[in-house]
This record gives structure tokens, C-alpha cells and sequence, in this order.
């Protein structure tokens, strides 16, 4: 860590002192075309291979898709210039734009799109590909994939996966990836600095930038050095974004990320020597009192600074998200009704409800690296308790938290622009799936019903209407059941120079902070 710190010190030092100065840097980085920018460890963190899931997360620079999402989230193609599915669903045949090239100026061909698929889905990791039973090369422009079933979510998995080079793919290719996207890496050591140039075989629109440095800052050293002028852009950690910072303005990027605490449907019991569900959460009357009672705006402007916007479900901006399941919430007095109703009292005068011998006390794992998520479940405890339940923030993990997430509930951040997110978190046959699915333990056949049919759906129109039922159908689902807390649609600060012109942002995924990329090929000086 000593090392880390040294080094990120050095780098700053080497900015300032070889550009002459505080203000003289951004000068000089403006005349060049270059920045620097410090967005969060994940841009800078283990690499950048899409098989092993980067880009799931966040803007991928380095690579194209065969599908991408424009700026209002909507599917369009990327790499493939047409898409024919067959009526039953079960098979897709992409034809490949013939101008991409990788960064070492050698073309994109089917032969590189099957090896992508069929690499990500023996890797087992990330990238869901379940559903592929093979993938195969029809000329050298043309790709056909097979799947298993009927699986309409298929194309979100064709633009969140990023297409890698057949002959120079190795050991090692996530640090010194080849992509055919807008940006290629030049130099790249883990955790602490990436820099990134313009692909010159990108098939698209330049990016405006020559240069960009990313350095991986702690939260103690990047206000300084946006104060310094050393920096050009920082992911603004919400309790900083207050602060003062000369020649910078406060940006507020709108996300689909949404904050929400998993509430375990069943009663605590031993699962193979592993604790499963959770004793208070598991009491409908625990749930629906929360859902209703809580204060969410309270709850943001402590927890998250004011950066967000309240909400029941998913992110209002994605097209497949129920917004019907939105209602007014601290509504205090209601909700104690619905305890004492179910038998919650407190009884012994200390503040926290019981029942059956059973405190109305549960703790909740906030993540240990995600201080945003932390805070979040601080400041939801500290409103709960005007309910008579006592809930108990600790930070936690996230390698830990997950792993014990059926029993002890967890604050999420669910950015997810595929509607296979539902099938993930509420479809009974995710429970206990890849350590993350169904942290709920949540169990609906008309969910289950509705998510199935949306799933093997042949036509846009239809996955859509059925997905919107599987949150609620007007009479069952998660409006009821409540499986999770929904709290915020978060907000990501930013500090940016005035100087910087960085377009239009989109309504994307907050990605640890590097959300912004999304649109970095606009950015230029003004």
C-alpha cells in the first residue's frame, strides 16, 4: 500500500513539476489534446477482457459489441450491420460491418465473433451464455448462433460482450487487450495507472482527445489534486462534493444503478452448514412496513449527499422497468399499523419491536470498497428506527457479503440494462446461483410464470409486456412480496474542469465511478 501511495505521489509530482506549475498543467494538457482523470479503482483495476466480464459493469473504450445501446438505452447495432432471428426464437444470424478492424489494423470476422462466444462461455464466468448451444462462422462477414431455447434477452448479451482478437488472444490479454473499439491501451499497471489513445483503425467517428491518463487516486489524494489543477475530471466521492475546487464544476451524471437492500423471504435454517434466510426480514409485515415507512429522500440526503433520486423498483430510464410499482412512501403511521396488526411490540420500552421472542433487529452488509453503498445502509438504519426496528449497517467485504447475502441482507446497486436482471433476482431457479442470484430466496410462481414468458418471447412487444407483469400483474409479484428494499436511482458526482467540454452524458451504468466514459469519444477542450 506504502508502494501504491509512493507511486501515485511520484506520477502527481512528475504532472505538476514537468508542465511547470498548478495552473500551467491544464494549460499544456489542453494545447497537447490530452487529460488527466482519476474515475474510481475499476478502471484501473484487474484488466480488460470482455470473456471475463469487463464491460458488464460499465462503458467498455476498447472493444465493440455486436449490439450497443444509444444514448436512451435502447438496443442498436454496433458491429452488425443486420439481424435475422428465426420465428421460433431459436436462432440468430449476424452480418458483420466490413470496415472494423482491431487496433493492430487487422479486420473483425466472424471467426473472431465465434471464438469471443464460445471463450466467455467455457470460462463459466460473468457473461450468462447458458442459453448457446453453438455459434458458427457462415462466411467471413457472417455469423449464425444456435440457442437452447427461445431466449429473448439474447441480444443484450450480444452488446454487453465485446469482441476479442482470435490471434491474439493469450495469457495475459486482459493488461494489453487489442479491441476494435474507439480507444486503445497504450500502457496500462494495475491499480494504479492506465493511458489510452484513439484506435486509428476505428471503423467509427475519431475520438476528439489524443491522449488520456487515468490514475487510480484514494479518496485522500484526488480532491487534492483536482484542487492542484492535476487533474481534469474526478469521480467526486459524494461527501467531497461539496468542496471547493477552483476552475471545476459539480456534474451530476444520471444513472440506472439502483440502490436496494435484499430482504430474505424465508425463516433462518441450515443449508448444507450454510445459514439461509433471515428470521425478521422473513415476516411480510417487517417488509411492507420498511417499503412504505422509511423516508427515502431522508435517506439520501444523509447517506448518498442528495445524489439520487428515490425509488421503488428499477431505474425509471430503463424501457423494461414497472413504474406502476412507484408510490408515496414515509408514511410512518400506516406503517407501525401494519406491525402492531402482525403482532410487532414493543413491549420492554427500548425502542425495538418484538414478537414470539424475536427482535425486530437485522443487520445489513453494506460494501467494504463502496463507501456510497455503506453510507446508504447507515443512513436507512438511523431512519427505521422511528419504526421500532433496529437494523445494524457494517461494512463489510464484498468477496464476504455476497457469500452470505441469503442470510444477512446486503445493500446492491442494480444497473443492469438486460431484463435477464429479473430472471437473475427474483426467478425461484436463481436461488443460490453464481453466489449473487436471488439473494432473496424469493419464490413466486406467477413471477416465475411471467419471467418464463417473457424469457422464450419471439417479439420485443411481448418479452416487454411480460416483464412489467413479473414485477407486478395487478394482483401478485414484488409489489407484494417485496423481496427487496428499494431505496435510490443514484446520481454520480464528478468534478470537471471548465475548461473541458464533455458533451452529453448518458443515462448509464455508474460503474464504480468510470460511468462517465460512456460518451469520452465527445469530450474535448474548449
Amino acid at each position: 500500500m506504502k508502494k501504491l501511495c509512493m507511486y501515485l505521489m511520484a506520477a502527481l509530482m512528475l504532472l505538476a513539476v514537468g508542465c511547470g506549475g498548478s495552473e500551467q498543467p491544464k494549460n499544456e494538457r489542453a494545447n497537447k489534446g490530452e487529460i488527466v482523470i482519476s474515475v474510481g479503482k475499476y478502471m484501473v483495476g484487474e484488466g480488460f477482457d470482455p470473456t471475463a466480464g469487463w464491460g458488464l459493469w460499465g462503458p467498455d473504450p476498447f472493444h465493440s459489441a455486436l449490439m450497443g445501446h444509444d444514448r436512451d438505452n435502447n438496443l442498436v447495432k454496433e458491429l452488425a450491420t443486420e439481424v435475422k432471428q428465426s420465428p421460433d426464437g431459436m436462432q440468430y444470424v449476424f452480418t458483420l460491418r466490413d470496415d472494423a478492424k482491431f487496433s493492430d489494423g487487422t479486420p473483425v470476422t466472424a471467426e473472431d465473433v465465434v471464438f469471443t462466444y464460445e471463450t466467455a462461455k467455457a470460462a463459466g464466468g460473468a457473461v450468462d451464455l447458458t442459453a448457446l448451444a453453438s455459434a458458427r462462422v457462415l462466411s467471413n462477414t457472417q455469423v449464425e448462433f444456435t440457442l437452447t431455447k427461445p431466449w429473448s434477452v439474447f441480444l443484450e448479451t450480444a452488446a454487453s460482450l465485446g469482441i476479442v482478437p482470435k490471434h491474439a488472444y493469450k495469457e495475459g490479454y486482459a493488461t494489453a487487450p487489442i479491441g476494435s473499439g474507439p480507444w486503445k491501451v497504450v500502457s496500462f499497471q494495475k491499480e494504479q495507472q492506465l493511458i489510452m489513445e484513439p484506435n486509428e483503425y476505428y471503423y467509427g467517428e475519431k475520438p476528439k482527445l489524443k491522449k488520456v491518463t487515468v490514475l487510480n487516486l484514494g479518496d485522500d489524494a484526488v480532491l487534492a489534486a483536482a484542487q492542484s489543477g492535476q487533474v481534469d475530471l474526478i469521480f467526486a466521492p459524494p461527501e467531497f462534493a461539496g468542496a471547493s475546487v477552483p476552475h471545476m464544476n459539480l456534474v451530476l451524471m444520471d444513472s440506472i444503478d439502483s440502490f436496494c437492500i435484499n430482504l430474505p423471504q424465508v425463516p433462518e435454517h441450515d443449508e448444507n452448514g450454510m445459514l439461509i434466510g433471515n428470521n425478521v426480514t422473513s415476516d411480510p409485515a417487517i417488509r411492507r412496513a420498511l417499503n412504505i415507512g422509511i423516508d427515502r429522500k431522508t435517506i439520501i440526503e444523509n447517506g448518498l449527499g442528495g445524489f439520487a433520486k428515490p425509488t421503488m423498483n428499477f431505474a425509471e430510464a430503463l424501457a423494461w422497468a414497472n413504474n406502476d410499482l412507484q408510490e408515496p412512501d414515509n408514511r410512518v403511521e400506516e406503517a407501525k399499523q401494519i406491525l402492531e396488526d402482525a403482532g410487532w411490540k414493543d413491549t420492554d420500552g427500548d425502542g425495538i419491536r418484538e414478537k414470539n421472542g424475536v427482535k425486530a433487529e437485522f443487520v445489513i452488509n453494506g460494501r467494504a470498497n463502496d463507501l456510497q453503498r455503506y453510507n446508504t445502509a447507515v443512513a436507512l438504519a438511523d431512519d427505521a428506527k422511528k419504526l421500532g426496528i433496529n437494523i445494524i449497517a457494517k461494512s463489510t467485504p464484498w468477496s464476504e457479503a455476497r457469500k452470505v447475502a441469503r442470510n444477512i441482507p446486503t445493500t446492491w446497486a442494480f444497473g443492469d440494462y438486460t431484463p435477464q436482471a429479473l430472471y437473475n433476482y427474483f426467478h425461484s431457479s436463481q436461488i443460490g446461483v453464481n453466489v449473487i442470484n436471488n439473494p432473496a430466496v424469493y419464490h413466486n410462481p406467477t413471477v416465475d410464470m411471467h419471467i418464463d414468458k417473457a424469457m422464450a418471447a419471439t417479439s420485443n412487444e411481448e418479452a416487454l409486456r411480460e416483464f412489467k407483469a413479473a414485477q407486478w400483474d395487478g394482483v401478485t409479484g414484488p409489489k407484494v412480496d417485496l423481496p427487496y428494499l428499494w431505496l435510490a436511482t443514484v446520481q454520480v458526482p464528478y468534478f470537471v474542469s471548465d475548461r473541458l467540454d464533455i458533451g452529453t452524458l448518458h443515462v448509464g451504468e455508474r460503474g464504480q465511478g468510470m460511468g462517465i466514459l460512456a460518451n469520452i469519444d465527445e469530450w474535448q477542450w474548449k
